[in-house]
């Protein structure tokens, strides 16, 4: 925008240049932070912000509305996206709808009991018709029956209308049919009954009103949606348990080592902060100070504390032990270990599985061909049926339309993929989507890397060993200096072991990693390069004085890296990875479930081999780039393996990406994490074994939700239609419809709950 300068506006003089605006607020808040402004940070927070709160339907999450509203496909209320907020009030459509139920249920009793009455020896009818004249009851029931259908009942009318005017018929359009024609009906036979033809008389001629099976509808379908909404809640407790065990504030170290209390939310990158025994880690950090030992158990799942000293990695959320720590933050916010979790378990919960889609195509048909099979079993009853076949046509008809609502198949695979991801993330199983928990139970190869994966991921150095007229400790630094640019965990263990030695490093200069292969670099002058076996002999290098003995390292399962000094073989640097003491109980667990393993590792062959001896592993490949680890999930897929890949490392990225689902271990590199549709937060190889139970558990309730659901569905029809009334004379009222209606909701919402107390481990 543009502002007149001469019309006395306020300005602001920064870096020798003078800054006009419209407002006083606006200079003031330019002059507090000139360059957020200036960098045009505040121009993209704006393009990004969203217009309001998104929301989605709980069954079809492609659909993304703003502003709270039905969905058009289904007709539930559609829930807000995101992080639940903590400290909110219960849901508003669970007030409402519970304020609507029990309104309904007072006014229902004694509806039931003018309309039932005689059917259980109360003379309240004749009671009434010889007080004032035969049709007084009739009048009092519509009297109570008209807010229950049109106050208690509003929001399935509305719905069940909506899904006609969209053509997304659903259960609300069942609802609506049903309570509609029942009560309709019944104010025109109790208005003007004479309209009525003698096929929906009685022997004594007053026509039937069926007042109280359109308000029990309402009210049972009100009870089905709370116990929904209720099960939904406490599914959606796992997030917000999850986002209370964040601290509040942080213990902010300052320059002078003085300590100042701080709100969580003004932690910033970098900032020192100390946290005292007994409490809670604020931040994703790095321990720059002390040693005490951090119960992760509620990120992990794992009850033993884990050690902490100088150099370890810390997770907010985290409770510290004995010993007071200081730490550098590494990640705030929306960064931290803790928000990622909630938002990929809140963005797994609105996610659809395959199966999902085959219960939508299914109830998409169903709904049409119930309204058909209340058509004909009217016009059947209708010709047919006893007197007054009319009467008996119409309650038959209502029958079939409310026993039917397909509510229970809705519900069957999203109550269980929501309580399935809560659950996982309290055991350390954080699921991308629902596609990959429905993929990880039919599994059955699974690729795993060696480092960090099937190993602890934390080298230590075992030996450096160099040729003549070189010395160890320069070697170790030179190596050490070029290192301090890789991320792998090898590097790690170099670097470690030279600041072990006091050893003063130097940036390297012209920095190259060869994935797969190694790194070079210049380090003080003297040209570095730091591999394998075919990095140096593509440099021409000659190694051949070294490989016997790199070789007898490797059968003893370490990792031999060659060093050269300006084109001349300088040592031999040997790294091991001890294997995660889980691993082996692990792997057999796997196996004895049917799984292949195979294990894919860019280690020389010796190496792999070692460790495959170790762990009973007869399936291996070794000296693979990250193409290669590719390449080797396709031919698997191509043979008709269903593949999981399980890796934490750059280089596992492609193959993770490529797999029918990837396992990311929680400590490896961030590309790899977003490769993956399952993360294991803790980067323990028995997480595996949680994740394929949580699958196969998760899939098997929801074939049994499924088959609740259509069991119910194909007996119930055939019964409303009234195919037990030949024989049995037993003909199902609209009331006892509605109650089975809602039981089979309960009973699937039910089953799915059971995940939530599902044993891991």
């Amino acid at each position: 925008m543009s502002v007149d300068t001469s019309a006395g506006k306020p300005r602001h003089d920064h870096q020798g240049d003078t800054y006009h605006f419209c407002s006083q607020g606006c200079c003031d808040r330019f002059a507090s932070d000139p360059a957020h402004y200036l960098s045009g940070a505040h121009l993209d927070a704006a393009a990004n912000a969203p217009a309001g709160t998104l929301f989605t339907c709980p069954m079809h999450p492609d659909v993304i509305e703003e502003g709270p509203n039905s969905c058009p496909a289904c007709g539930m209320a559609l829930e807000p996206t995101g992080i639940p907020p903590l400290n909110v009030g219960p849901n508003p459509e669970m007030v409402d709808f519970t304020r609507r139920f029990f309104v309904g249920a007072v006014l229902v009793i004694p509806l039931v009991l003018l309309s039932m009455g005689p059917m259980a020896g109360l003379l309240i009818n004749d009671w009434l018709s010889g007080l004032a004249g035969a049709r007084m009851a009739a009048w009092l029931e519509l009297i109570l029956a008209t807010p229950i259908v049109f106050w208690c009942g509003w929001p399935f009318l509305v719905r069940g209308a909506r899904s006609i005017t969209t053509k997304n018929l659903n259960m609300f359009t069942l609802i609506a049919l049903g309570v509609g024609t029942a009560y309709l009906f019944s104010v025109t036979a109790t208005v003007v009954p004479g309209i009525f033809p003698d096929g929906f008389r009685q022997a004594d001629g007053p026509v039937d009103v069926y007042f109280e099976a359109a308000a029990v509808i309402v009210v049972f379908a009100l009870l089905g949606q709370m116990l929904e909404l209720r099960a939904r809640e406490q599914t959606g407790s796992a997030l917000r348990a999850l986002l209370d065990l964040a601290a509040k504030s942080a213990r902010l170290v300052t320059d002078d080592g003085s300590e100042v209390e701080i709100p969580l939310e003004e932690v910033k990158t970098g900032d020192h902060l100390r946290v005292r025994p007994g409490e809670i880690i604020p931040v994703d950090g790095t321990v720059i100070d002390g040693h005490s030992s951090v119960h992760e158990s509620m990120l992990t799942g794992e009850p033993i504390p884990v050690e902490k000293t100088v150099g370890d990695a810390v997770t907010g959320a985290t409770i510290n032990g004995t010993g007071v720590i200081i730490l550098k933050a590494t990640h705030v916010g929306p960064d931290t270990m803790l928000s990622r979790i909630v938002d990929m378990v809140a963005a797994a919960q609105r996610s659809q599985a395959p199966v999902q889609r085959v219960a939508d195509r299914v109830a998409a048909i169903f709904v049409p061909l119930v309204v058909l099979c209340a058509i004909m079993a009217f016009i059947v009853w209708a010709a047919i049926g006893p007197e007054p076949s009319l009467a008996y046509a119409l309650v038959v008809a209502v029958s079939v339309l409310i026993v039917a609502c397909p509510c229970a198949l809705g519900l069957a695979t999203p109550m269980s993929i929501v309580t399935a991801t809560g659950r996982g993330a309290h055991a350390g199983v954080l699921i991308r989507d629902a596609e990959a928990l429905e993929r990880l139970a039919d599994v059955d190869t699974l690729i795993v890397d060696k480092t960090g994966t099937l190993t602890a991921g934390k080298p230590t150095l075992s030996a450096v060993i160099v040729t003549v007229g070189q010395d160890e400790n320069d070697i170790l630094r030179l190596a050490a200096s070029l290192e301090r640019g890789s991320e792998h965990p090898l590097a790690g263990a170099i670097v470690g072991a030279a600041i072990e030695r006091d050893l003063v490093l130097a940036d390297p200069q012209g920095f190259h990693a060869v994935i797969g292969k190694g790194v070079i670099g210049t380090v003080g002058g003297k040209r570095i390069l730091l591999g394998n076996k075919d990095l140096l002999e593509q440099a021409g290098i000659d190694i051949a004085p070294l490989v016997a003995l790199a070789d007898a390292r490797r059968d003893q399962g370490e990792t031999a890296i060659f060093i050269a000094i300006d084109r001349a073989l300088a040592g031999l640097i040997t790294v091991s990875d001890p294997i995660q003491d889980t691993t082996p109980a692990s792997l057999g667990r796997l196996q004895t479930k049917g799984l292949r393993i195979i294990m894919a590792t860019g280690d020389s062959t010796r190496t792999a081999r070692a460790a495959a001896a170790k762990l009973g592993i007869t399936d291996f490949h070794a000296e693979l780039l990250p193409a290669d680890k590719c390449e080797l999930v396709a031919r698997l897929q191509e043979a008709g393996s269903t593949v999981a890949m399980a890796g934490d490392g750059v280089n596992d990225a492609p193959a993770l990406a490529k797999a029918d689902v990837g396992i990311a271990m929680g400590t490896g590199a961030d590309v790899a994490i977003e490769s993956a549709g399952i993360t294991l937060v803790k980067g323990d190889f028995s997480g595996i074994v949680r994740a394929h139970m949580l699958a196969k558990a998760t899939m098997g309730n929801i074939r049994q939700n499924l088959f609740f659901a259509f069991i119910y569905n194909i007996a119930g029809v055939p019964i409303a239609a009234g195919i037990l009334f030949p024989v049995f004379g037993i003909l199902l009222s609209p009331i006892f419809a509605a109650a089975a209606m809602s039981l089979s909701s309960v009973s699937v919402v039910g089953n799915a709950l059971r995940l939530r107390r599902l044993t891991l481990g």
